[in-house]
């Protein structure tokens, strides 16, 4: 059984002492949409089922459950980032949640535990909701803000592949481009979500529902559904916290009126674009190219369709923001409204997000004072070194998100030469396109030291697309081919991404382990044609192979240091040579041995270790080996292959 995990300064660290490293994985990409009736993004929906959907079976059917979490620990995974939705949990009404479905998670943490796998559960949401074209908040959210999701479509107000896709025709789609989910920040739903929810009071205080301004509404139901499953997992050990919530929006918080700053590439909304536009008015906005050069205009919201319900008013109009002057056009009347509230300038961090981190962590340490909070902030702040807010809660984690946004993006990946699509920097080998993940990385790793004077950081999300350089491993499978070279590109994006992990000696669960996912680009994780599963049922060939189904194996399957007698200082695996060297500052007060995941299928029978005296052990079906030292000072092994 595992032990309690808690952290000292920058470090993971078990109940003997030791330093814990967390290679991880996030299970399932699919737990996003409802399992009955199969909420596959692909298929078409009105979302009128909303209320009597079910997500138990995401992320696996029970009597499938034990196989994938057997898989997971064969590689050598020792922690899951398991993803729950607000929906999951709340979908029927306010208050009402799913009990069925809370047995089922915690049935699903259980049994993690007994395979050997830390947990901590995330509540994921991507751009508000389902119904708002990617995941997380129950439908019953938007009516409580005055929102009719059935209009949304219609009015250009969010961009979903349920109304864009014809799932009849398959394939890649112009209508629905790939990766183009991420554009509805901008757009008028979560645009005006995200801003009720976390400022509300400030920016909505006429905003009323059930007798408390609509942000303390959303967050109680919010707060209250993360209560009810740590209510369900508070006796299990191997849950060692909980996500305060994926990747949050800002909405227009912090953002001038007509201000279109800070858009990648696409329509550029500025937030007076997107009030018009959800009350009717039809709006031309700037479409920009990467690097913010104009490219074209768009007509957004031509059929002048209202997103407001009968009766609803929009919140920030009727506090004076903007109105409609006389020739029936938006004017600003207050340009820096989301910006002050009274004679202050507001701040997304301190005002909202430090506050709200705060309401996380007394949520769930009322339940279980020992678990941890691993917080994250707005994505793109972070990969610009923008740190946490003062006043984070104690054994606060930084679990920040990174990837090769140009490989992500445009699902290429070319050793030879990387142009990054944000900074137009040109890395050229590997050798470079590593340095330069080290360089991305260690200004998160800096955000976590410098967290209430140095966390661990834990990046929560990572990975790479199954599908890049135009699917071509699909086609290679297709014709049946079955040597890992198809896999040559994503493979060698994986390594470099660990050696660069490796480098800094951060912990990290990859995006994601799918038991849906498919090789069709229709489908793929089954959620907006992301394709980033690292197992899929497509390469499920051999059922006495406990590695079948996996995609480029050979990229994350790789030897690392669980646990540390004492301080890891450094590991470094040369896929290549096989060598694995690690260097470590011995504790012999430490009464546990160091651990280190060794795999079989880079070193089929028992590997050659060379180091100073110490007792060896080499546990072959634990695929471990366990080194217990008795002198102070540094430790340095070196892995071979025999």
């Amino acid at each position: 059984m595992l032990g309690k995990l808690s952290m000292e300064a920058n470090r993971f660290v078990d109940a003997h002492g030791r330093h814990v490293l967390l290679r991880g994985v996030n299970l399932g990409g699919d737990c996003k949409v409802p399992f009955a009736p199969d909420g596959h993004s692909y298929l078409p929906s009105d979302f009128s089922d909303h209320r009597t959907v079910s997500f138990i079976g995401r992320p696996a059917p029970l009597d499938e459950l034990d196989t994938h979490l057997a898989r997971l620990a064969h590689w050598g995974f020792n922690c899951l980032r398991l993803l729950t939705t607000w929906e999951a949990i709340e979908h029927a009404g306010p208050s009402e949640h799913d009990e069925a479905y809370l047995d089922y998670l915690a049935e699903v943490c259980r049994r993690a535990g007994r395979m050997g796998l830390y947990v901590f559960i995330d509540f994921h949401q991507d751009v508000w909701s389902r119904m708002s074209g990617g995941d997380g908040a129950p439908a019953w959210t938007l009516e409580a803000a005055g929102l009719d999701f059935t209009r949304f479509h219609d009015a250009d107000a969010a961009h979903i592949m349920q109304h864009k896709y014809d799932h009849r025709t398959g394939g890649l789609q112009e209508s629905y481009p790939l990766m183009s989910w991420a554009s509805n920040y901008r757009m008028p739903v979560n645009g005006i979500m995200w801003t009720l929810f976390f400022a509300g009071t400030d920016f909505a205080p006429s905003a009323i529902v059930d007798g408390r301004n609509i942000q303390d509404f959303l967050q109680d139901h919010y707060l209250g559904s993360m209560r009810a499953v740590a209510e369900r997992v508070a006796d299990l050990d191997n849950v060692i916290g909980f996500d305060t919530l994926n990747e949050p929006g800002t909405g227009y918080v912090g953002r001038a009126l007509e201000s279109r700053e800070g858009v990648l590439r696409g329509a550029a909304w500025s937030p007076l674009d997107g009030l018009a536009a959800a009350s009717g008015l039809s709006r031309e906005v700037p479409v920009v190219a990467p690097g913010g050069k104009e490219i074209g205009r768009q007509i957004v919201n031509s059929a002048g369709v209202s997103i407001w319900l009968p009766g609803r008013v929009d919140p920030f109009r009727a506090a004076g923001a903007w109105d409609v002057d006389a020739t029936g056009s938006p004017a600003a009347l207050r340009q820096d409204y989301f910006r002050r509230v009274a004679d202050r300038q507001v701040s997304m961090d301190s005002d909202y997000m430090a506050p709200f981190f705060g309401r996380v962590a007394q949520t769930i340490r009322e339940i279980r004072n020992d678990w941890m909070v691993f917080a994250e902030v707005d994505p793109f702040g972070a990969l610009r070194g923008h740190g946490f807010p003062e006043g984070c809660p104690e054994r606060t984690v930084n679990a920040s998100h990174w990837y090769d946004l140009t490989a992500l993006i445009n699902k290429s990946f070319d050793a030879d030469c990387m142009t990054n699509v944000i900074s137009g920097q040109v890395r050229e080998g590997p050798s470079a396109i590593e340095d330069g993940y080290v360089e991305e990385l260690s200004r998160l790793k800096r955000i976590g030291d410098e967290l209430n004077g140095g966390a661990p950081t834990l990046i929560g999300e990572c990975g790479i697309q199954y599908d890049m350089n135009d699917a071509e491993a699909y086609h290679r499978w297709a014709a049946g081919e079955r040597d890992p070279s198809i896999w040559h590109a994503q493979t060698t994006a994986l390594d470099l991404m660990y050696n660069a992990f490796d480098r800094l000696l951060l912990s990290s669960t990859q995006w994601n382990y799918t038991v849906s996912n498919r090789n069709d680009p229709m489908v793929g994780d089954g959620w907006n044609q992301e394709d980033l599963s690292i197992w899929s049922l497509d390469q499920a060939t051999n059922v006495n192979d406990p590695g079948s189904g996996g995609r480029a194996i050979e990229g994350f399957c790789r030897p690392y240091v669980r646990s540390a007698q004492g301080t890891l200082i450094s590991q470094r695996f040369d896929r290549a040579k096989a060598t694995f060297e690690v260097r470590i500052d011995v504790d012999p007060t430490l009464y546990a041995p160091t651990e280190i995941f060794v795999p079989q299928h880079i070193y089929q029978e028992e590997p050659r270790i060379t180091l100073a005296a110490s007792d060896v052990q080499w546990s072959p079906d634990q695929q471990l080996i366990k080194i217990s030292a008795n002198l102070c000072g540094i430790l340095h092994i070196m892995i071979e292959r025999r």
